[in-house]
C-alpha cells in the first residue's frame, strides 16, 4: 500500500459512521484530537529510536505516517500538496532551502 492509497482510504472514512472504523472515530473527534494523537505517536517513535529498537521503531514509524495522514485529512490538506512541497525542496540543497525560509 502506498501513502496515496492510505490517504485515499482515510478520506473515504472522513464522513463515515464513527462506529465503523478507528479512522472514522478519530476524525469525528476533530482536528485537535488528530493532532494530539499524531504527537503521541511521534514521541513513541522518538523513544524507540533512542532505544535503538529497530522493530519497535518500524511499527511506530508506520503509526506516525498513518496519524500524520489523518491529521492532514482532518484539516483538508491534500497529500499531493505536501508531496509538491517535498518535490520543490528536492530541487535545491537542504541547507540552501532551509536558509531561504
Amino acid at each position: 500500500m502506498t501513502l496515496d492509497e492510505l490517504y485515499t482510504t482515510i478520506l473515504s472514512r472522513k464522513n463515515a459512521d464513527p462506529k465503523s472504523s478507528w479512522t472514522a472515530q478519530l476524525l469525528a473527534k476533530g482536528p485537535e484530537k488528530c493532532a494530539e494523537k499524531f504527537g503521541e505517536e511521534a514521541i513513541e517513535a522518538i523513544i524507540e529510536a533512542v532505544k535503538d529498537d529497530k522493530a519497535a521503531l518500524t511499527c511506530e514509524a508506520a503509526d506516525v505516517l498513518y496519524h500524520l495522514l489523518v491529521m492532514l485529512a482532518a484539516r483538508d490538506v491534500p497529500l499531493a500538496d505536501v508531496m509538491a512541497v517535498l518535490a520543490q525542496r528536492q530541487a535545491s540543497s537542504g541547507i540552501a532551502e532551509k536558509a531561504s525560509r
